[in-house]
């Protein structure tokens, strides 16, 4: 099962996303319905709205009168942080409800408004959210809704800013030039990521890698990418495991494949076992075989570690766990910090890069091609770590 966290600004059109999706085929949760569910007449959840907001936030026909409870919490941080305490664990816990009771092969979508407010995108496999500029959606929401364009800008004003929103964004659908456009996104959306990422992730495979060499420019959107996964990796076996972002794509400046590089330090290999299934569930599972580091400066020696990949076909990820203190783990962060240190090292390796790029087609040929580099590195990465005093940290 794969889940998938949905959410945008108000009139970005998110309704519409959740309906093409579920034209498709996915099982959508709409919290916006369950928030009205919870509180309808007779539940607890409306009793404690009312004990907390008086008994005149409940109409005459024993339902929640919105607009008086509006009234009460617009504008009052407390007041809506009060609300918010009643009614989020009740859609979250009728939300996993729903979900349990999804096929094992759906692709189930959560459609919340404030799932960036609430914290809780690493709880998805993938985050979804729809993107529109202030001025169309101030446009959309006096045509749909009948409000002023003050009224609009201020309801606007209240969600999570755009930067905030964006940053949480696996998927960034833009819903700038109608629907046909937007359908013509999520069409592909459901073809080619989530219904084989569900696929993957149901049969504990890795996403088939384009094995094309493409060195591409450095991405400063990578740092970002790596830590909405690491948060990804954290939810599931832990919010203090050490996990770091560590090569290529961990340096700015530098080129890379557009493959990001993880490492999670473990006490031994067998705890590096004990978590391959909550990996797998995180969407990372285990590579089969038998995987080492080639020992820097020490031929014919190699260190062991355990190596998972990515589901998703549309973010490649190694995920490489190693026993901490080991030296595999100590060189991934000394070569990484080494060349975010030394700039003169960090534009010689792109320039070895360019030349091998050209030289080999291929990333097997590639990948040998760098092996000297890789021992050479170690000798001036240990000169600079001596200097400095560099000690490792996994983050």
């Amino acid at each position: 099962m794969l889940m998938v966290g949905l959410t945008g600004g108000i009139g970005a059109g998110k309704s519409a996303v959740a309906q093409r999706l579920a034209r498709h085929g996915a099982v959508v949760i709409d919290a916006d319905v369950l928030a009205r569910e919870v509180v309808a007449p007779g539940t607890d959840g409306l009793a404690e709205v009312a004990e907390a907001f008086g008994p005149d936030v409940v109409g005459p026909d024993g339902t929640l009168d919105r607009p008086a409870l509006g009234a009460r919490v617009f504008g009052d941080e407390t007041a809506r942080r009060r609300l918010e305490q009643i009614i989020h664990p009740r859609v979250r816990a009728r939300t996993a409800e729903l979900a349990a009771a999804a096929p094992a092969d759906a692709v189930v979508v959560n459609d919340v408004p404030l799932l960036v407010e609430t914290g809780i995108a690493p709880t998805y496999h993938l985050v979804l959210v729809v993107a529109a500029s202030e001025d169309v959606r101030v446009r959309r929401l006096a045509q749909t809704r009948g409000m002023t364009p003050e009224q609009a800008a201020a309801r606007i004003a209240a969600q999570a800013g755009d930067d905030r929103r964006h940053a949480a964004a696996d998927v960034l659908l833009t819903n700038e030039a109608g629907l046909t456009e937007l359908h013509a996104q999520v069409d592909r959306l459901w073809r080619d990521r989530l219904r084989p990422y569900e696929w993957n992730l149901r049969t504990g495979q890795i996403a088939v890698p384009d094995r094309t060499l493409r060195i591409m420019p450095s991405n400063p959107d990578w740092p970002a990418q790596a830590a909405r996964i690491i948060a990804r990796i954290r939810h599931a076996v832990g919010p203090r495991v050490p996990v770091a972002h560590i090569g290529s794509t961990a340096v700015p400046g530098l080129p890379a494949k557009d493959l990001i590089d993880l490492m999670l330090g473990v006490r031994t290999l067998e705890e590096a076992d004990g978590l391959a299934g909550a990996l797998l569930r995180a969407g990372l599972p285990r590579r089969a075989g038998e995987w080492y580091d080639n020992a820097r400066g020490i031929p014919g020696k190699t260190w062991p570690k355990r190596l998972h990949g990515s589901a998703d076909p549309g973010r490649s990820v190694n995920l490489h766990v190693r026993v901490s203190g080991s030296p595999g783990w100590r060189f991934a962060l000394l070569m990484r910090d080494h060349l975010r240190a030394v700039p003169a090292a960090r534009d010689e390796y792109a320039q070895a890069k360019e030349r091998w790029a050209a030289e080999h087609g291929d990333i097997d040929g590639y990948a040998e091609a760098k092996e000297p580099w890789f021992d050479a590195e170690a000798r001036a990465a240990d000169t600079w770590a001596l200097q400095t005093g560099w000690h490792p940290v996994c983050a």
